[in-house]
């Protein structure tokens, strides 16, 4: 393990392309909120839906660009359980995402969500044996209290449930992120591919008990999301992060939870309110805090 994350310092070249490839990733996927506020359909069809455009997307995408496979590790193990755990448990964090949108505010779903790393860091000492940092530990002290303003809204308002999905999907995302650095030769996109096939395959029963209705405007919509907002995201983060390291792509990403409730409010007129602005901030102030700190005291030391 030591001697794959060392081999992982070497940065390849372009990270000035890498940081803009995530930056716009990330406006990809900022724009999940106004178009799931928008589309009257059951959550659940949305998510399988855009991620079965995003499949046929990545697949097109795949056959006429390509790769090399990426499948084998040194030892000449499979890699694949890794590959499918990531898929599932992204597919799992789209569609708890996607119903926790119908059920609270934007704003409370994409920055509980955000406290991803933070869980990655438990579930990578849990599962990788890969130990937290103290500042690691004073972020999930941080991000806790944040979650505590969003549940507060959440209980005046009767969206509890929204908001606890909405942390369920940040915890299935950070186990993701946990099972992709269990890859040790992967691509990246294959998992994601993975996850939009299971995230469809799910949905399938719910297409036939809900059927959707379809009209330019919803048909529109769910292409643009399957195609933009987590098709080409997804190849988007793929191309970016072999080419930045971590703490530039998490801070990069960053503006996703910053634009998402803004698209919302500018269409719907969806205003987060002062606790969840509160929650928000203080979630953000804790990721960063935990991806910086380290980088800022030792570059001070050299000073």
């Amino acid at each position: 393990m030591d001697a794959m994350f060392q081999k992982q310092k070497i940065v390849p070249p372009n990270q000035g392309a890498g940081q803009l490839a995530v930056a716009l990733c990330a406006i990809c996927w900022s724009t999940s909120g106004l178009f799931i506020k928008l589309l009257d359909w059951h959550p659940v069809v949305i998510a399988g839906g855009r991620s079965f455009i995003a499949a046929l997307f990545m697949l097109a995408i795949k056959l006429l660009f390509p790769q090399k496979k990426a499948f084998v590790h040194r030892r000449g193990k499979t890699g694949a359980p890794a590959v499918f755990a990531a898929g599932c448990c992204y597919a799992g964090a789209m569609i708890t995402f996607v119903i926790a949108n119908k059920l609270t505010a934007s704003a409370n779903v994409i920055l509980l969500q955000y406290s991803a790393p933070i869980w990655a860091c438990l579930l990578a000492w849990l599962l990788i044996k890969e130990k937290p940092g103290w500042e690691h530990w004073i972020a999930l002290v941080l991000a806790a209290g944040g979650m505590l303003f969003f549940f507060k809204d959440g209980l005046k308002t009767g969206a509890v449930a929204g908001d606890a999905l909405a942390v369920v999907s940040g915890i299935l995302f950070g186990a993701n992120s946990v099972f992709m650095r269990m890859q040790k030769n992967g691509n990246p996109s294959d998992s994601m591919l993975v996850s939009h096939i299971v995230t469809a395959l799910f949905a399938a029963p719910f297409f036939i008990l809900f059927f959707p209705t379809f009209t330019l405007s919803s048909t529109s919509a769910v292409a643009f999301m399957g195609v933009v907002q987590i098709g080409c995201a997804s190849l988007l983060f793929s191309y970016g992060i072999k080419r930045i390291n971590a703490i530039q792509a998490m801070l990069t990403a960053s503006i996703e939870p910053v634009l998402n409730p803004l698209w919302v409010l500018a269409a719907t007129g969806e205003a987060p309110s002062s606790s969840a602005l509160l929650g928000g901030a203080v979630i953000l102030f804790a990721v960063v805090f935990s991806s910086t700190i380290r980088p800022v005291m030792s570059l001070a030391r050299k000073l």
